[in-house]
Protein backbone atom coordinates (compact mmCIF):
# COMPACT_ATOMS: atom_id res chain seq x y z
CA UNK A 1 0.00 0.00 0.00
CA UNK A 2 1.39 3.51 -0.83
CA UNK A 3 1.69 6.37 1.53
CA UNK A 4 0.73 9.31 -0.84
CA UNK A 5 1.82 11.90 1.33
CA UNK A 6 5.52 10.84 0.04
CA UNK A 7 4.42 11.95 -3.49
CA UNK A 8 1.64 14.24 -3.50
CA UNK A 9 4.35 16.90 -2.61
CA UNK A 10 5.66 16.34 -5.54
CA UNK A 11 2.32 17.34 -7.56
CA UNK A 12 2.08 20.05 -10.04
CA UNK A 13 0.62 23.01 -8.21
CA UNK A 14 -1.74 25.30 -10.05
CA UNK A 15 -1.16 28.80 -8.61
CA UNK A 16 -4.36 31.46 -9.46
CA UNK A 17 -2.75 34.76 -9.36
CA UNK A 18 -4.86 37.42 -8.33
CA UNK A 19 -5.57 39.71 -11.55
CA UNK A 20 -4.70 43.04 -9.67
CA UNK A 21 -0.77 42.21 -9.94
CA UNK A 22 -1.57 42.52 -13.74
CA UNK A 23 0.35 45.19 -16.09
CA UNK A 24 -2.17 47.14 -17.58
CA UNK A 25 -2.25 46.95 -21.25
CA UNK A 26 -1.63 43.20 -21.90
CA UNK A 27 -3.73 41.53 -24.29
CA UNK A 28 -4.47 37.93 -23.42
CA UNK A 29 -3.12 36.25 -26.22
CA UNK A 30 -0.13 38.15 -27.14
CA UNK A 31 3.57 37.12 -26.67
CA UNK A 32 3.71 39.97 -23.12
CA UNK A 33 0.72 38.00 -21.91
CA UNK A 34 3.21 35.64 -20.07
CA UNK A 35 5.64 37.54 -17.59
CA UNK A 36 7.75 36.80 -14.78
CA UNK A 37 5.83 36.57 -11.39
CA UNK A 38 6.73 39.74 -9.45
CA UNK A 39 7.60 42.24 -11.98
CA UNK A 40 6.51 45.96 -12.45
CA UNK A 41 2.89 45.62 -11.08
CA UNK A 42 0.67 48.52 -12.34
CA UNK A 43 -2.95 48.05 -10.81
CA UNK A 44 -5.60 47.28 -12.65
CA UNK A 45 -9.25 46.96 -11.80
CA UNK A 46 -12.18 45.40 -13.29
CA UNK A 47 -10.66 42.02 -14.72
CA UNK A 48 -12.67 38.74 -14.10
CA UNK A 49 -10.46 36.75 -11.36
CA UNK A 50 -9.02 33.13 -12.71
CA UNK A 51 -7.50 34.62 -16.05
CA UNK A 52 -4.15 33.67 -14.86
CA UNK A 53 -2.12 30.86 -14.09
CA UNK A 54 1.62 30.94 -12.44
CA UNK A 55 3.74 27.65 -14.20
CA UNK A 56 5.14 25.31 -11.43
CA UNK A 57 8.94 25.34 -13.33
CA UNK A 58 9.50 28.17 -14.55
CA UNK A 59 6.80 30.73 -12.99
CA UNK A 60 5.68 32.47 -15.65
CA UNK A 61 2.08 34.09 -16.16
CA UNK A 62 -0.27 31.86 -18.48
CA UNK A 63 -3.08 33.41 -19.98
CA UNK A 64 -5.53 30.36 -18.80
CA UNK A 65 -7.44 30.18 -22.51
CA UNK A 66 -3.75 29.48 -23.74
CA UNK A 67 -2.84 27.00 -21.15
CA UNK A 68 -6.60 25.18 -22.10
CA UNK A 69 -5.61 25.25 -25.52
CA UNK A 70 -2.12 24.06 -25.24
CA UNK A 71 -3.39 20.80 -23.17
CA UNK A 72 -2.22 22.13 -20.16
CA UNK A 73 1.19 22.58 -20.94
CA UNK A 74 2.98 25.78 -20.29
CA UNK A 75 4.00 26.94 -24.39
CA UNK A 76 7.64 28.17 -22.74
CA UNK A 77 9.28 25.72 -20.95
CA UNK A 78 6.68 22.50 -22.25
CA UNK A 79 5.96 21.94 -17.98
CA UNK A 80 2.75 19.74 -17.41
CA UNK A 81 0.05 20.94 -15.52
CA UNK A 82 -2.54 18.36 -13.92
CA UNK A 83 -5.09 17.56 -16.91
CA UNK A 84 -8.97 15.71 -16.51
CA UNK A 85 -9.29 12.15 -17.02
CA UNK A 86 -12.21 13.52 -19.82
CA UNK A 87 -9.86 16.25 -20.72
CA UNK A 88 -7.28 13.70 -21.88
CA UNK A 89 -9.79 11.29 -23.13
CA UNK A 90 -10.96 13.78 -25.63
CA UNK A 91 -7.72 15.32 -26.63
CA UNK A 92 -6.74 11.21 -28.04
CA UNK A 93 -9.95 9.79 -29.41
CA UNK A 94 -11.83 10.72 -32.91
CA UNK A 95 -14.83 12.68 -31.92
CA UNK A 96 -17.75 11.21 -30.91
CA UNK A 97 -15.98 7.92 -31.05
CA UNK A 98 -16.44 7.09 -27.50
CA UNK A 99 -18.18 4.39 -26.18
CA UNK A 100 -18.14 4.12 -22.17
CA UNK A 101 -18.36 0.83 -20.22
CA UNK A 102 -19.67 0.36 -17.01
CA UNK A 103 -19.51 4.00 -15.95
CA UNK A 104 -22.50 3.12 -13.21
CA UNK A 105 -19.91 1.19 -11.36
CA UNK A 106 -19.10 2.22 -7.80
CA UNK A 107 -16.90 1.46 -4.94
CA UNK A 108 -18.56 -0.24 -1.52
CA UNK A 109 -16.95 0.30 1.92
CA UNK A 110 -16.72 -3.60 2.15
CA UNK A 111 -14.65 -3.40 4.79
CA UNK A 112 -16.70 -0.54 6.96
CA UNK A 113 -13.18 1.24 7.03
CA UNK A 114 -13.08 3.91 9.85
CA UNK A 115 -10.95 6.86 10.13
CA UNK A 116 -10.55 10.74 10.17
CA UNK A 117 -13.62 10.86 7.87
CA UNK A 118 -15.44 7.63 6.72
CA UNK A 119 -14.92 5.44 3.42
CA UNK A 120 -18.57 6.17 1.72
CA UNK A 121 -18.42 10.03 2.89
CA UNK A 122 -15.11 10.10 0.92
CA UNK A 123 -16.02 8.58 -2.16
CA UNK A 124 -19.60 10.65 -2.34
CA UNK A 125 -17.10 13.95 -2.10
CA UNK A 126 -14.74 13.12 -4.74
CA UNK A 127 -18.08 11.72 -7.08
CA UNK A 128 -18.96 15.14 -6.23
CA UNK A 129 -16.38 17.14 -6.87
CA UNK A 130 -14.73 15.05 -9.77
CA UNK A 131 -18.45 14.52 -11.78
CA UNK A 132 -17.04 10.73 -11.98
CA UNK A 133 -18.05 7.72 -10.46
CA UNK A 134 -14.23 6.07 -9.89
CA UNK A 135 -10.57 6.65 -10.48
CA UNK A 136 -10.55 5.10 -14.36
CA UNK A 137 -13.00 5.89 -17.30
CA UNK A 138 -12.70 2.90 -19.85
CA UNK A 139 -14.12 2.06 -23.20
CA UNK A 140 -14.25 1.51 -26.88
CA UNK A 141 -12.92 4.25 -29.18
CA UNK A 142 -11.67 5.01 -32.50
CA UNK A 143 -7.86 6.37 -32.68
CA UNK A 144 -6.93 7.30 -36.69
CA UNK A 145 -7.51 4.00 -38.24
CA UNK A 146 -7.34 1.78 -35.17
CA UNK A 147 -10.32 1.10 -33.04
CA UNK A 148 -8.99 0.34 -29.21
CA UNK A 149 -10.08 -0.75 -26.00
CA UNK A 150 -9.31 3.05 -24.30
CA UNK A 151 -8.53 3.45 -20.05
CA UNK A 152 -7.59 6.40 -18.80
CA UNK A 153 -7.37 7.31 -15.25
CA UNK A 154 -7.65 10.34 -12.55
CA UNK A 155 -5.57 11.14 -10.05
CA UNK A 156 -8.04 13.81 -8.58
CA UNK A 157 -10.41 11.14 -7.45
CA UNK A 158 -8.76 10.07 -4.43
CA UNK A 159 -5.38 9.97 -5.64
CA UNK A 160 -6.05 7.84 -8.64
CA UNK A 161 -6.01 5.04 -6.38
CA UNK A 162 -6.92 1.45 -6.83
CA UNK A 163 -9.63 0.16 -5.79
CA UNK A 164 -12.15 -3.14 -6.73
CA UNK A 165 -13.60 -0.50 -9.23
CA UNK A 166 -11.18 0.47 -10.84
CA UNK A 167 -9.37 -2.95 -11.37
CA UNK A 168 -12.68 -4.69 -12.23
CA UNK A 169 -13.54 -1.60 -14.50
CA UNK A 170 -9.99 -2.11 -16.60
CA UNK A 171 -9.80 -5.94 -16.25
CA UNK A 172 -13.52 -6.16 -17.90
CA UNK A 173 -12.17 -3.73 -20.25
CA UNK A 174 -9.09 -5.70 -21.72
CA UNK A 175 -11.32 -8.67 -21.64
CA UNK A 176 -13.34 -7.09 -24.01
CA UNK A 177 -10.20 -6.07 -26.37
CA UNK A 178 -9.35 -9.55 -26.37
CA UNK A 179 -12.52 -10.83 -27.12
CA UNK A 180 -13.16 -8.28 -30.29
CA UNK A 181 -9.03 -8.43 -30.87
CA UNK A 182 -8.89 -4.90 -30.28
CA UNK A 183 -5.20 -3.26 -29.63
CA UNK A 184 -5.51 -1.82 -25.18
CA UNK A 185 -4.31 1.41 -24.28
CA UNK A 186 -3.95 2.66 -20.17
CA UNK A 187 -3.11 5.92 -19.49
CA UNK A 188 -1.91 5.60 -15.74
CA UNK A 189 -1.74 8.19 -12.64
CA UNK A 190 -2.10 6.84 -9.67
CA UNK A 191 -0.75 6.71 -5.80
CA UNK A 192 -1.58 2.88 -6.23
CA UNK A 193 -3.55 0.71 -4.02
CA UNK A 194 -6.67 2.15 -2.43
CA UNK A 195 -6.10 1.62 1.65
CA UNK A 196 -9.35 2.07 2.41
CA UNK A 197 -10.15 -1.50 0.65
CA UNK A 198 -7.09 -3.26 2.05
CA UNK A 199 -6.74 -6.84 0.53
CA UNK A 200 -9.49 -6.24 -2.09
CA UNK A 201 -7.75 -3.19 -3.38
CA UNK A 202 -4.20 -5.36 -3.12
CA UNK A 203 -5.94 -8.67 -5.73
CA UNK A 204 -6.16 -6.22 -8.28
CA UNK A 205 -2.30 -6.27 -8.97
CA UNK A 206 -3.41 -9.67 -10.45
CA UNK A 207 -6.14 -9.43 -11.78
CA UNK A 208 -5.44 -7.34 -14.33
CA UNK A 209 -1.58 -9.14 -15.21
CA UNK A 210 -3.80 -11.92 -15.30
CA UNK A 211 -5.92 -10.06 -18.39
CA UNK A 212 -2.94 -9.28 -20.26
CA UNK A 213 -1.76 -12.39 -20.36
CA UNK A 214 -4.54 -13.67 -21.72
CA UNK A 215 -4.29 -10.21 -24.13
CA UNK A 216 -0.44 -11.43 -24.76
CA UNK A 217 -1.41 -14.33 -25.36
CA UNK A 218 -3.85 -13.72 -28.37
CA UNK A 219 -1.14 -11.62 -29.81
CA UNK A 220 -2.60 -8.37 -29.27
CA UNK A 221 -0.95 -5.44 -28.38
CA UNK A 222 -1.00 -3.71 -24.89
CA UNK A 223 0.56 0.25 -24.50
CA UNK A 224 1.14 1.59 -21.33
CA UNK A 225 1.01 5.17 -20.60
CA UNK A 226 2.97 6.63 -17.39
CA UNK A 227 1.90 10.23 -16.18
CA UNK A 228 2.56 12.43 -13.49
CA UNK A 229 2.68 10.79 -10.92
CA UNK A 230 2.30 6.32 -11.58
CA UNK A 231 3.49 4.47 -8.29
CA UNK A 232 3.25 1.75 -5.96
CA UNK A 233 0.62 -0.77 -6.55
CA UNK A 234 -0.35 0.01 -10.36
CA UNK A 235 3.41 1.03 -11.09
CA UNK A 236 4.30 -2.75 -9.63
CA UNK A 237 1.23 -4.35 -11.98
CA UNK A 238 -0.56 -3.53 -15.23
CA UNK A 239 1.30 -0.08 -16.01
CA UNK A 240 4.85 -1.74 -15.96
CA UNK A 241 3.84 -4.70 -18.09
CA UNK A 242 3.25 -3.36 -21.60
CA UNK A 243 4.70 -3.84 -25.09
CA UNK A 244 5.46 -0.25 -25.08
CA UNK A 245 5.69 1.66 -22.07
CA UNK A 246 5.61 5.78 -22.95
CA UNK A 247 5.43 8.08 -20.36
CA UNK A 248 5.22 12.33 -20.05
CA UNK A 249 7.93 14.19 -19.69
CA UNK A 250 8.93 14.87 -15.68
CA UNK A 251 6.73 12.56 -14.28
CA UNK A 252 7.54 10.62 -10.46
CA UNK A 253 7.67 6.91 -11.82
CA UNK A 254 8.51 4.17 -8.86
CA UNK A 255 6.80 2.02 -6.54
CA UNK A 256 7.90 3.53 -3.06
CA UNK A 257 8.42 7.24 -2.49
CA UNK A 258 11.60 9.08 -2.54
CA UNK A 259 11.50 9.62 1.18
CA UNK A 260 10.44 6.13 2.01
CA UNK A 261 13.23 4.68 -0.25
CA UNK A 262 15.70 7.15 1.26
CA UNK A 263 14.93 6.29 4.99
CA UNK A 264 14.92 2.68 4.65
CA UNK A 265 18.14 2.09 2.32
CA UNK A 266 19.88 5.19 4.30
CA UNK A 267 21.49 6.25 0.90
CA UNK A 268 21.62 9.42 -0.84
CA UNK A 269 19.54 9.10 -3.96
CA UNK A 270 20.59 9.93 -7.67
CA UNK A 271 19.04 13.20 -8.87
CA UNK A 272 16.67 13.08 -10.77
CA UNK A 273 15.76 9.43 -9.36
CA UNK A 274 12.49 8.22 -10.18
CA UNK A 275 11.70 10.94 -13.37
CA UNK A 276 10.21 9.89 -16.51
CA UNK A 277 13.94 10.84 -18.08
CA UNK A 278 15.88 9.00 -15.46
CA UNK A 279 13.92 5.79 -16.30
CA UNK A 280 14.33 6.73 -20.32
CA UNK A 281 18.00 6.36 -19.68
CA UNK A 282 18.20 3.13 -17.67
CA UNK A 283 15.78 1.39 -20.37
CA UNK A 284 12.76 1.15 -17.73
CA UNK A 285 10.68 3.20 -20.19
CA UNK A 286 10.63 3.27 -24.01
CA UNK A 287 10.16 6.75 -24.94
CA UNK A 288 9.42 10.39 -23.53
CA UNK A 289 6.72 12.17 -25.38
CA UNK A 290 4.76 14.96 -24.85
CA UNK A 291 1.39 15.23 -24.01
CA UNK A 292 0.61 17.54 -27.59
CA UNK A 293 2.05 14.61 -29.93
CA UNK A 294 0.53 11.82 -27.46
CA UNK A 295 -2.36 11.22 -30.01
CA UNK A 296 -0.30 11.31 -32.65
CA UNK A 297 2.56 9.10 -31.48
CA UNK A 298 -0.01 6.66 -30.71
CA UNK A 299 -1.14 5.85 -34.19
CA UNK A 300 1.64 5.73 -35.37
CA UNK A 301 2.73 3.38 -32.86
CA UNK A 302 -0.46 1.57 -33.34
CA UNK A 303 0.51 1.56 -37.04
CA UNK A 304 3.19 -0.59 -36.28
CA UNK A 305 2.08 -2.77 -33.63
CA UNK A 306 -0.87 -4.08 -35.61
CA UNK A 307 1.22 -4.72 -38.93
CA UNK A 308 0.66 -8.16 -38.79
CA UNK A 309 -2.72 -8.69 -37.22
CA UNK A 310 -5.31 -9.98 -39.21
CA UNK A 311 -8.72 -8.50 -39.67
CA UNK A 312 -11.33 -10.68 -38.67
CA UNK A 313 -12.92 -12.51 -41.27
CA UNK A 314 -16.53 -11.24 -41.60
CA UNK A 315 -19.22 -14.57 -41.37
CA UNK A 316 -20.45 -16.19 -44.93
CA UNK A 317 -23.69 -16.78 -45.32
CA UNK A 318 -25.11 -20.11 -47.01
CA UNK A 319 -26.53 -19.47 -50.54
CA UNK A 320 -29.84 -21.26 -50.77
CA UNK A 321 -29.77 -23.86 -53.16
CA UNK A 322 -32.04 -22.78 -56.64
CA UNK A 323 -35.48 -25.16 -56.10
Amino acid sequence: MSDLSDFSKTLPQLETVDVESIPSGIEPGSSSARMKFGEAVPRKKNIPKGLWTKCGKCAELIYDKDLDENLKTCPSCGYHFPIAARVRLASLVDEKSFTEMDAGMSSVDVLNFTGVASYPSKLKRYQKSTGENDAVITGLCKMGPHKIALGVMDFSFLGGSMGSVVGEKLTRLIEVGTKEKLPVIIISTSGGARMYEGMFSLMQMAKTCGALAYHSEAGLPYISVLTHPTTAGVMASYASVGDLILAEPGAMIGFAGPRVIKDTTQAELPPGFQTTEFLLDRGMIDAIVTRNQMRESLINYLNYLTAGMTKPKAKRTPRKKAS
